[in-house]
């Protein structure tokens, strides 16, 4: 029997729980503000600390995302963003990082219309290790899930507040990677989580899974990220990071420069979760 090949994913958690670390998960939008910009920013990401990097798949109706990831998509594909590019970028990342994982987050629009067997095709010579499609429920794992997960992908689901024990079950079922749990109702970047509503959650959860669990939704600084990592496997930025670009680029300032300084200043606050 040949044994399955762990993920990038999979292995990243394993080394930074032999290190006694959380996970810093950021996120930005591929193309945003430009290609070029955006290639620089993802290159630069993993010095910077991030330990797994989400690249968001620009759409034209991105309805769980705030203003700020909104915002981001459009520059996007008003700069002409495609599928195509954003799966480029993973490609010319894979030539100089092959271990730090790169999960796509969006909306299935785009990968139906790009067809699904030539997308996790396309994605697997890419490099990329995992999917976040936020519009597809369990009931639908047939139509893209388990094909992910038959191509060597992991599949993350999103748990949110309202999922509740008799829900998540179907949740789980066919996740992998991680679980990635969404701190407060409502879109991105739209308010602040309470920590003792969401250690309550994460434990809850926990009993449905071995799968590490990350908190995103609501959180911006350091010691927000670092507050949220202790009661869970990690934490996720996106909002923060994405507003930083689009006040760069307002004051016609290199964008590079200042959000991989806030990723380093995030990264640092989450790795010390467990120092306290």
């Amino acid at each position: 029997m040949v044994e399955k090949q762990k993920t990038r994913i999979e292995t990243r958690f394993e080394v930074l729980q032999s290190e006694g670390k959380k996970a810093f998960v950021a996120f930005i939008t591929a193309g945003d503000p430009d290609l070029e910009t955006s290639e620089k920013i993802l290159a630069g990401l993993a010095d910077a600390g991030a330990d797994i990097i989400e690249l968001g798949m620009p759409f034209t109706d991105p309805m769980a995302d705030g203003p700020a990831i909104q915002a981001a998509s459009l520059r996007a594909l008003e700069g002409g963003q495609t599928m195509l590019k954003t799966l480029a970028m993973v490609t010319r990342f894979r030539e100089t990082n092959d271990t730090t994982p790169i999960v796509l987050m969006g909306y299935y629009n785009p990968i139906y219309h790009f067809g699904v067997d030539a997308f996790l095709i396309e994605a697997n010579k890419a490099g990329v290790d995992g999917l976040i499609v936020v519009d597809l429920p369990a009931e639908e794992d047939e139509e893209f899930c388990i094909p992910a997960m038959k191509a060597g992908i992991n599949f993350i689901r999103l748990a949110t507040p309202t999922t509740d024990d008799k829900r998540l079950p179907a949740v789980l079922k066919n996740s992998s990677g991680f679980v990635y749990y969404v701190s407060i109702n409502g879109i991105t970047g739209s308010a602040s989580a309470d920590l003792n509503t969401v250690d309550h959650a994460v434990q809850r959860i926990k009993n449905h899974t071995d799968l590490p669990i990350v908190v995103g939704f609501g959180i911006r600084t350091p010691d927000q990220a670092r507050t949220m990592a202790k009661v869970s496997d990690g934490a996720v930025v996106g909002s923060a990071l994405v507003d930083c670009i689009s006040e760069a680029k307002r004051q016609g300032k290199d964008c590079v420069s200042p959000v991989l300084t806030l990723a380093s200043e995030l990264a640092e606050g989450v790795h010390k979760a467990n120092k306290d």
